[in-house]
């Protein structure tokens, strides 16, 4: 089996920790050619130390990561705290990063290694605002062709917004770059909170996390403590949406996800409801389908996946 060439574009957040946790697990399935970093659930320096920091709790000191674009295309940056807490990982110890930092900016080095890409294309895996990619495209349009898919957190249909009444968050950050990267002719797959929502970190969910016994394990099940505080009280659920890691559950195991091609389009003017995130799926109009809408997750193969892929790490 090859190795799928990945870069992955995040904003650490509990829920893009772990996912870099995972994806760094699976050295046989993952060839990730590096991590860039945006503002996003908290600022950029704080983003960049987290991956970081994440690349040492994995062991993957052959992982760079390169800092990517500080605020929205337009807007202000919105960021959230009350969510993730004041370090974005709150729920474990923050220590000094050793992992290496890249001296490229993030939207360079994508652009280079899509450029520079001979025979299988990279898969782009997004978990945070889209800002860094939007710019990316805008610089070089022509890196589109390195593209084999996009892969992206984002957005919502049936379930609202998680930041306003109308969007989800990574989506309302930088509504602007979101549009751009929808508009771009790439493949793309989106799990929106209408999937993520069916997978919950239940307290037996954690608890099995802790039980593996590695760093990995025990980290993932302190930051998901820390951040069910806030979205169990939210939702009245039983354990908070995990949403960035089904990006990467997604490229390990697709057959646990179902999806419908339908047309995306988001909205960019609006104060109402800007960032929202309008999805045509039973296809009224006549836009064509630009992504394939992920709707229906098997929640339980999901977090077997999760605790096979954290087990690689053993005891520690």
């Amino acid at each position: 089996m090859e190795k799928l060439p990945i870069i992955i574009d995040c904003d650490p957040g509990q829920d893009d920790a772990i996912a870099l946790l995972l994806a760094m697990s699976c050295t046989d399935e993952l060839d990730i050619l590096g991590i860039t970093t945006v503002a996003g659930n908290v600022q950029l320096d704080l983003t960049t130390r987290n991956a970081r920091l994440m690349c040492d709790i994995a062991g993957r000191d052959d992982i760079v990561v390169y800092a990517g674009c500080e605020k929205p295309l337009e807007r202000q940056l919105v960021t959230a705290e009350k969510v993730h807490g004041k370090t974005g990982i709150d729920g474990i110890p923050i220590v000094e990063p050793r992992a290496m930092l890249g001296q490229a900016h993030a939207v360079d080095f994508i652009i280079e290694a899509l450029l520079g890409v001979t025979d299988a294309p990279i898969t782009l895996v997004l978990m945070g605002p889209l800002t860094n990619i939007a710019t990316a495209f805008a610089k070089e349009p022509a890196i589109r062709n390195g593209v084999a898919e996009v892969v992206l957190m984002g957005g919502a249909m049936r379930e609202g917004g998680n930041i306003s009444p109308s969007a989800e968050f990574n989506i309302l950050v930088d509504p602007q770059a979101a549009d751009r990267v929808f508009r771009s002719g790439v493949p793309i797959t989106v799990m929106g909170l209408d999937a993520t929502h069916q997978v919950l970190s239940t307290k037996e969910r954690r608890d099995r996390l802790r039980a593996i016994g590695s760093e990995p394990g025990r980290a993932a099940a302190a930051m998901l403590d820390f951040y069910n505080k806030f979205d169990s009280a939210k939702y009245g659920s039983n354990g908070a949406p995990l949403h960035d890691p089904c990006t990467v559950a997604y490229l390990l195991k697709p057959e646990l996800f179902q999806g419908k091609r339908c047309n995306l389009s988001v909205e960019t003017q609006s104060e109402l409801t800007i960032g929202h995130t309008s999805v045509d799926f039973w296809h009224v109009t006549d836009r064509p389908p630009n992504v394939n809408w992920i709707h229906t997750v098997d929640a339980n193969g999901f977090y077997d996946l999760l605790f096979e892929g954290l087990s690689r790490y053993g005891n520690a």
